[in-house]
């Protein structure tokens, strides 16, 4: 083995990974050895465009070069999405957008400019938290079985801030299982849907603890969460999976991806992981997850990569159910 290859597998069996990589791809130095580009298929102020700031901090921090971030919001993300997968797979331009996004787009669209499934490698899955499920207090529902049994004898209608988002196929899971009858009402994002929600619009909606909160004194009441660990700000409140729910989407969890060109070198999206997971306990970090009541930090690219190959293919499925197609 060459002494510069021996001596790079010493560093990171050390745990030196975050030392400059030099990539597979031509370049002037070891890698980062200019600015870094984070295009975010999203318009400022949500979690997508949270994280990519917070990881451009950590990576100026770590690496002393500039880490811009760019918003591309538009085309439910295919827009950014392309601009990324267009770009030179060196490492200096990624992606920050839902898993969503990466997942359900696949079967939404007949058409696309590129191919999810091969052009995209996960570098790290930041967690968006779990989902509050809320119902209108004028209902008497408290729980997920008044829920259903009260969606089996009236006709109800339930917020979604996205086709094939959470709700929406929380919607159809129940109709499906449990024969309610639950129409998802589409809304451009979680804001609108909640102002309905706290003017009685409509009857049930589903969506983060922050926008949620807006609206928890204006007869809206919780019934559950989604996810596999209880929301942080409402600790008594039961998950969907504690209270019976025994469909995939009870258990499915989305989040916030930061992803690479699939042609990327795999050392390379390591190191960019390893920024992300070292960050975790950050005053920066823990703030976030606090403002946002998430219990859970990022694990890395293994953890990505898990989720890539076993919780998207249960999503992909899920939506498709739907029968939705979105061109």
């Amino acid at each position: 083995m060459p002494d510069i290859a021996r001596r790079q597998l010493m560093l990171a069996g050390a745990g030196l990974a975050a030392a400059p990589l030099h990539s597979a791809h031509a370049q002037s130095g070891p890698y980062p050895n200019r600015a870094v580009k984070i295009i975010v298929g999203a318009a400022p102020g949500g979690l997508s465009d949270a994280y990519a700031r917070l990881f451009a901090e950590q990576f100026t921090a770590r690496f002393n070069q500039p880490c811009i971030v760019e918003n591309r919001a538009g085309a439910s993300g295919i827009i950014a999405t392309e601009a990324m997968i267009k770009s030179p797979p060196d490492g200096y331009t990624l992606l920050s957008t839902t898993t969503g996004m990466l997942w359900q787009t696949r079967v939404l669209y007949r058409k696309l400019p590129f191919d999810l499934a091969k052009d995209i490698a996960p570098i790290t899955v930041f967690p968006s938290g779990p989902l509050i499920v809320a119902v209108q207090e004028k209902t008497g529902v408290r729980n997920l079985k008044e829920l259903i049994e009260y969606a089996r004898r009236n006709e109800c209608t339930m917020g979604s801030y996205a086709v094939a988002s959470y709700p929406h196929v929380l919607a159809d899971s129940l109709n499906r299982h449990h024969g309610t009858k639950i129409q998802a009402i589409q809304y451009k994002g979680e804001g609108p849907m909640w102002v309905d929600m706290g003017a009685g619009a409509v009857t049930m909606a589903v969506g983060s603890y922050q926008a949620f909160a807006t609206v928890r004194d204006k007869g809206v009441r919780p019934v559950a969460t989604s996810g596999s660990v209880r929301s942080p700000k409402l600790p008594d409140l039961p998950l969907l999976s504690e209270q019976g729910l025994t469909a995939p989407i009870a258990k499915l969890e989305g989040g916030l991806s930061l992803t690479a060109n699939s042609a990327v070198p795999s050392e390379i999206l390591d190191l960019l992981a390893k920024v992300a997971v070292d960050g975790n306990d950050t005053p920066r970090a823990r703030a976030l997850r606090e403002n946002f009541a998430i219990p859970d930090a990022t694990k890395g690219r293994a953890e990505a990569i898990r989720q890539w190959r076993e919780d998207a293919p249960v999503w992909i499925r899920e939506v498709e159910a739907l029968g939705v197609k979105l061109d």
